[in-house]
C-alpha cells in the first residue's frame, strides 16, 4: 500500500489538503491498486467534467457544498453528507462553495463470494 501519511498519526481531514485557485487539488491518502482513499479540494465554481472511474465510490463532503451529477440526476451534497456511486458511472462535480471531499474507492472482486 502506498501512502505519504504516518500510521497512528491523528490528522484533521480539512487540514490535510489545501485549496488551489488555479485547479482542483487531489491528494492520495493511500492506494492499494484495488482501491484507496483520496481528498479533493475545489474552490467555489471549480468543476470536474463528466468522467468515469473503475471503482465503487463513496463521496463524502467534509466541508462546503457540491452539485454531483450522475445518471442525468443532480444531487446537492453538503458537509457531513455522502453519496454512493457504482463503478463506471459517468458523473461530474461542481463546487457551489469552497469544498473538500473524501473519496473512498473500492474495486469489486468478481471472485469474492463473501457477502
Amino acid at each position: 500500500m502506498k501512502t505519504n501519511f504516518k500510521f497512528g498519526e491523528v490528522l484533521r481531514i480539512n487540514e490535510a489538503i489545501e485549496y488551489n485557485s488555479e485547479k482542483v487539488e487531489f491528494k492520495t491518502v493511500f492506494d492499494t491498486g484495488k482501491g484507496g482513499v483520496s481528498f479533493v479540494a475545489l474552490k467555489a465554481g471549480q468543476k470536474l467534467e463528466t468522467h468515469t472511474a473503475p471503482f465503487e465510490v463513496m463521496v463524502t463532503v467534509c466541508e462546503g457544498e457540491i452539485e454531483f451529477t450522475m445518471l442525468d440526476q443532480s444531487k446537492r451534497i453538503k458537509a457531513g453528507e455522502f453519496l454512493l456511486m457504482g463503478a463506471n458511472v459517468a458523473h461530474s462535480v461542481v463546487a457551489n462553495t469552497d469544498s473538500k471531499l473524501m473519496l473512498v474507492k473500492v474495486k469489486d472482486d468478481p471472485h469474492n463470494t463473501n457477502i
